[in-house]
């Protein structure tokens, strides 16, 4: 593969995978106008992200299968033109409630980009490259954090927040036409897979009985949550607590990305010298270790303003090294049916991610302690899962250079 086919997959897979970062972060600094507009508060409107992550999780269980049976394209433009008719709708909304329900439908077409951007990965690329692979995709995602908040607290203050979907919707229009001109069929439809719920549900039991596949996927997922619940609770921690308004909150935001951005991509660096395994094993207690510092700081109340800046940039670091080799070593036994175990590993990591973040906005507080404290939780689950499981399923996990195994529907 030519240097230059290899940058435009990189880019292209990249920025699918990003739709769906970008529909979270885009509209944050806008939390404040939108309860405003709808006649709610700021922890009413971060419900609406709580349903996009649930959203996500329901429609990475359903771009799977389909993704398998009928190829990458014809899925991804289905939930492509989803996605545009759900922003659109976005903007013409009145109550709390319709924002909650389109956010459920535009992240069911959203998630097409991620799930079908995944298994492309495995299509495209030899199963030894794909960690590094991801995270060169995280270095086009990571353009989300930094950007994403930063035009959207400029939108916001101009010509208003509905301005975001608008926009969003733009994005998505223009993903369309490349993915139209530029991406290749890297797949053959397997029409033998069955769209039924019982070989549907049997298909997605046979990749989760895996023990390589459920122990990253867990650890991975609970990591990621601290993710999630930063995102939800972050517009609360800094605008409300801190005092900083939507063009600030935008710039911070873009800040403490460069955390998990630049992680993501010195993990690539590493990745010469050590494996995924390894790197993983140092990562998941540094993160735990970070958590549990940032929580005693915020309880005591030494942090302060930098400092709970700098604890959130640490643990997105220490996200960064974990995130990429932890999807790397749950696809790594797959081959024929990546869609299959790419969506189930995408619906697991946002179902937790989504049960995560909600558990943000039920806490009653104006202070950092409920973020610390659920970020905390996130990092110690992903540390004692992995651990354990290591412990039981002693001599059963395979590298990411191995060869992949075939699991049948």
């Amino acid at each position: 593969m030519s240097r230059k086919r290899y940058i435009s997959l990189i880019l292209i897979l990249g920025t699918l995978t990003a739709l769906g970062p970008f529909s979270i972060d885009m509209y944050l600094p806008g939390f404040p106008a939108i309860a405003t507009y709808l006649h709610t508060d700021v922890a009413g409107v971060a419900l609406s992200l709580s349903s996009f992550f649930i959203g996500l999780a329901a429609g990475q269980l359903l771009y799977g299968p389909l993704l398998d049976k009928f190829g990458r394209k014809k899925p991804l433009f289905v939930g492509l033109s989803i996605y545009i008719i759900a922003s659109i709708g976005c903007t013409m909304v009145t109550t709390l409630d319709e924002l909650i329900g389109l956010r459920v439908i535009q992240a069911i077409g959203s998630c097409a980009a991620a799930v079908a951007s995944m298994a492309m990965v495995r299509d495209l690329f030899p199963v030894n490259e794909n960690a590094k692979v991801f995270a060169l995709l995280m270095l086009v995602v990571g353009a989300s954090p930094m950007v994403a908040p930063t035009i959207g607290g400029y939108v916001t203050a101009g010509p208003g927040w509905q301005w975001v979907f608008i926009i969003l919707a733009l994005m998505a229009v223009f993903i369309l036409v490349a993915v139209l001109l530029v991406l290749p069929n890297t797949y053959r439809p397997d029409p033998t897979i069955s769209l039924k719920p019982k070989p549907i549900i049997t298909g997605f039991l046979n990749v989760f009985k895996i023990p390589q596949f459920y122990t990253y996927t867990f650890t991975g997922s609970f990591a990621f949550s601290g993710l999630f619940a930063y995102v939800a609770g972050s517009p609360l921690v800094f605008m409300k607590v801190f005092g900083v308004d939507d063009t600030v909150f935008g710039w911070i935001f873009a800040g403490i990305s460069v955390g998990f951005i630049g992680s993501s991509q010195v993990n690539s660096l590493v990745l010469r010298y050590f494996t995924s395994e390894q790197i993983v094993k140092v990562f998941l207690p540094a993160q735990a270790l970070v958590g549990i510092l940032f929580l005693i700081g915020s309880v005591t109340g030494v942090l302060g303003f930098w400092g709970t800046i700098v604890m959130i940039f640490l643990f997105m670091c220490c996200l960064g090294m974990i995130n990429s080799n932890a999807a790397a070593l749950t696809l790594a036994p797959f081959s024929r049916n990546a869609g299959t175990a790419s969506s189930l590993f995408g619906a697991l990591q946002l179902g937790i991610g989504a049960l995560v973040s909600t558990s943000v906005s039920f806490f009653d507080s104006l202070s950092v302690v409920p973020l610390a404290a659920v970020m905390c939780g996130t990092a110690g689950i992903a540390f004692v899962l992995f651990f354990i499981s290591l412990r039981i399923n002693r001599g059963k996990f395979t590298g990411v250079t191995s060869e992949r195994v075939v699991v049948s529907h």
